[in-house]
């Protein structure tokens, strides 16, 4: 499971001309799927997440997670995140789980976000998204399950 996290200031995920989520200020997830990956890798990201220290202290150091500095999350399913561009000119993306297995995944990593008491929004599964973010920092941090 891969997540490129993005501090925030504001972000939305437009569908069809509808926004489906947004937040004023947190992180902006883009959330990545693959074929190994269980509820382990999970709950191991969710934990992660939330006890992240990204948000600076009064004498400007990253010593507060989003749980201390407070913020919501806006979840973004991205397959694309296990494209593979090494050969050739077009991405595959054979890493990438099949939505029937990475949907469920999906839910299950926004709902354990949850557990630790962080408010989440959400993009749609599958959809053709348009994510718009005021980019804080800016600060991008890119996880790893495994």
């Amino acid at each position: 499971m891969k997540v490129v996290l993005q501090r925030s200031k504001a972000a939305t995920v437009t569908v069809d001309g509808k926004v489906t989520g947004a937040i004023d200020n947190g992180y902006v997830l883009l959330v990545g799927i693959t074929h190994e990956d269980t509820q382990e890798d999970v709950d191991y990201l969710a934990k992660k997440i939330a006890h992240l220290r990204l948000w600076e202290d009064t004498d400007g150091k990253m010593n507060h997670s989003i749980l201390e500095h407070g913020g919501a999350i806006l979840s973004v399913s991205q397959f694309t995140l296990y494209g593979d561009a090494k050969k050739g000119n077009r991405p595959s993306f054979t890493n990438a789980a099949r939505p029937e297995v990475a949907q469920p995944l999906w839910q299950a990593f926004n709902e354990a976000l949850r557990s630790h008491g962080l408010q989440v929004e959400t993009g749609i599964f599958g959809a053709m998204m348009d994510v718009a973010l005021t980019n804080d920092g800016p600060v991008t941090i890119l996880l790893e399950s495994k």
